[in-house]
């Protein structure tokens, strides 16, 4: 088990699979205290099962990240539990309706807003004083590459990716000389179970979207997330850092 995160506490929405449960992972492998959150309950736990297997320390709590209550007592239990908070990623999205702009469901739209940028705003909102308790911290937002450009029949996700980007650069400007740092990463097209209702067909040409050729691994977005989130990047915030495989070179 490496030391890179030794000593701190780090919380990851969105832990129960996928791209956050990869990074609870990797934060276990660098002896970071983890703390969990997800509104799937069987997802989280096993995620914090994963992390005992790896000899590290975990605790899991079900929450929405659209309700800020849950955000709030989501901070509340990583310091009650580990002392402190050092570290927060803020990766709890979802993908919302397929139609264009002028079709596209007010309900829809509502829900992915309220979850993909509402709560990385309530997120923020109770991690950043509890951060400030303990000297400072990192931040990590997860965007996309659709932070950066659009894509059609899906406004809601596009403009909410689109949010966290300036949210992200806000925060930073705000408590850059408070040991604060705030990041940006957007991952490209992920092999994660936000995929798992395209078929065959539309997974090709998503592929072909990538100047590599394949889709990214959660891995591979976790590696970049652990450095933001180590002292290697302590000269870094305010930015946005695509794991995309060259889908944004077009």
């Amino acid at each position: 088990m490496s030391e890179l995160l030794a000593g701190k506490t780090a919380l990851v929405t969105g832990g129960g699979s996928g791209i956050g449960r990869e990074i609870a992972y990797r934060f276990a492998d660098e002896n970071a205290n983890v703390v969990v959150s997800d509104v799937n309950e069987t997802g989280g736990a096993e995620t914090v099962a994963g992390v005992l297997q790896r000899k590290g320390h975990a605790i899991f709590l079900r929450a929405d990240t659209s309700n800020p209550e849950d955000c709030d007592a989501t901070v509340r239990a990583a310091v009650q539990e580990f002392g402190a908070l050092h570290i927060a990623v803020n990766n709890a999205g979802i993908g919302g309706a397929s139609a264009p702009v002028g079709e596209y469901p007010i309900d829809a739209w509502d829900r992915v807003i309220a979850v993909n940028l509402s709560g990385v705003f309530y997120g923020m909102r109770y991690q950043i004083p509890a951060m400030l308790d303990a000297g400072g911290g990192s931040i990590v937002n997860i965007s996309s590459v659709l932070g950066q450009v659009g894509f059609r029949n899906s406004a809601a996700y596009v403009a909410a990716k689109h949010g966290i980007l300036g949210l992200t650069k806000s925060a930073a400007l705000e408590y850059g000389t408070r040991e604060i740092r705030v990041n940006a990463v957007g991952p490209g097209f992920i092999m994660t179970p936000l995929l798992k209702n395209m078929s065959p067909d539309a997974l090709k040409v998503v592929e072909g979207m990538h100047a590599v050729g394949r889709l990214g691994t959660s891995d591979e977005v976790a590696q970049i997330v652990v450095w933001l989130s180590s002292d290697h990047a302590s000269f870094v915030t305010g930015a946005y850092y695509p794991v995309d495989g060259g889908y944004l070179a077009q």
